[in-house]
């Protein structure tokens, strides 16, 4: 009989891409009043998504990696991304900007072994989550490296986005260490009470 394991929590994370400063600014702002303290943030790079974005977007896009200080469980991703989704339109509604979607959170977390993003597109490679979310896990950690994948997005290649990543691994793995709480077998007394 298989045994429930411990579930490690992760670090929570949004990807806030913008070719608009102050959309950028907003997008901080809004997730950081919503989520709670940033452990770690980026400096704005350069979003390589190959003309996909153009056109509702526009060009010459920049993204900023905002992880969180509060550790989550990681079956609330459906969630989050239900949540920046709603952030996204509110900021739409009233931006000035003359894109239709002037701002993009990607929100995801990170584990001591992967970056896992949420998306709405179905792919051969992604995971139904539950009311219309798939999860993609983007990154990986082998061999004290972090690497990718043949559907990994140019602008998760980088060795910036492995620095940022990584910091985050050594949130969870600092915590981790701190609780004495591995993921490990624990037994669970169905039917019985304390």
């Amino acid at each position: 009989m298989a045994a429930i394991e411990y579930i490690e929590p992760v670090v929570r994370m949004c990807a806030v891409i913008s070719r608009h400063p102050a959309a950028i600014a907003w997008g901080v702002e809004k997730l950081t009043g919503e989520w709670g303290e940033v452990a770690h943030q980026s400096e704005p790079l350069p979003f390589v998504a190959n003309g996909y974005y153009d056109e509702q977007m526009g060009p010459e896009l920049k993204k900023v990696l905002v992880a969180f200080a509060d550790l989550q469980e990681p079956g609330g991703l459906a969630d989050w991304k239900h949540q920046t989704i709603g952030w996204e339109k509110e900021y739409a509604s009233t931006a000035k900007e003359p894109e239709k979607r002037p701002l993009n959170l990607d929100s995801g977390y990170v584990t001591q072994a992967k970056l896992v993003l949420a998306t709405t597109k179905d792919r051969d490679h992604r995971l139904y989550l539950r009311d219309g979310m798939f999860a993609e896990v983007t990154l990986n950690y082998v061999a004290k490296k972090w690497i990718h994948h043949r559907w990994t997005y140019p602008d998760y290649r980088t060795d910036k986005v492995s620095q940022f990543v990584q910091r985050c691994r050594e949130q969870v793995r600092q915590h981790v260490q701190e609780s004495g709480r591995f993921r490990q077998r624990v037994q669970r007394n169905e039917g019985l009470s304390d």
